[in-house]
């Protein structure tokens, strides 16, 4: 990929270590450097999901812009940092502690349909550690219902152990998602039309998409 695609060649610093958030940003040709953010996940007792997920974000855009500052490197253009959950019944399902967690979460979701929301923040540079942008995404997906032998042998691949919810629509878990309704890419991690777009509003993207070199 180039640099082409953000003003001055600039970065986009990725305030995340997962790989899914890093891939959908590779793929949609826009340059950027991870710089993981650091930051106590744990949700307050009777914490809501939004104002958990308000919170998370917002320490997760603190930590990595500090760190951006004390870098001092001009070369990255923002920050974006995201946080994904999911929900059903108004409970916050987060990612499993093992592999019997895994399948604990597994049977209170599937055959149900669940919100998987994310929320991202974006900072420019210029403003740091202000967010410029601030949005929550929701998507709702229906796992079909599994037997006891499918959801054992699927927590056992261990695929979901990082995960939200314990498992990956785009990977081996997809054998159970039924339907999606809204933005895919904000059940990977990452809702890519509106970070794209809140990326153009900001300035931050030119002549998108980019042409081939």
């Amino acid at each position: 990929m180039t640099g082409r695609t953000l003003v001055n060649g600039a970065l986009l610093v990725l305030g995340s270590a997962s790989p899914r958030r890093r891939d959908i940003l590779n793929g949609l040709g826009i340059p950027i450097e991870v710089i993981a953010a650091e930051v106590d996940e744990t949700r307050a007792p009777q914490e809501a999901p939004d104002a958990y997920l308000e919170r998370i974000v917002r320490a997760k855009l603190e930590a990595v812009c500090e760190t951006v500052r004390a870098q001092a490197r001009p070369q990255h253009a923002a920050v974006l940092v995201a946080d994904t959950t999911v929900v059903i019944d108004g409970d916050v399902l987060g990612k499993p502690s093992d592999v019997a967690d895994a399948e604990r979460l597994l049977r209170q979701i599937c055959g149900r349909t669940h919100v998987v929301k994310t929320r991202y923040a974006i900072a420019c540079s210029d403003a740091l550690p202000g967010p410029a942008r601030e949005r929550t995404v929701e998507t709702r997906v229906t796992l079909r219902r599994a037997s006891d032998d499918e959801v054992r042998r699927y927590a056992a691949t261990r695929e979901g152990l990082d995960k939200a919810g314990a498992y990956a629509a785009q990977g081996i878990g997809a054998f159970l998602v039924e339907r999606v309704e809204g933005s895919y890419t904000n059940v990977v991690g990452l809702p890519a039309c509106e970070v794209v777009s809140d990326l153009q509003a900001l300035g931050l993207l030119r002549e998108f998409p980019a042409a081939a070199p």
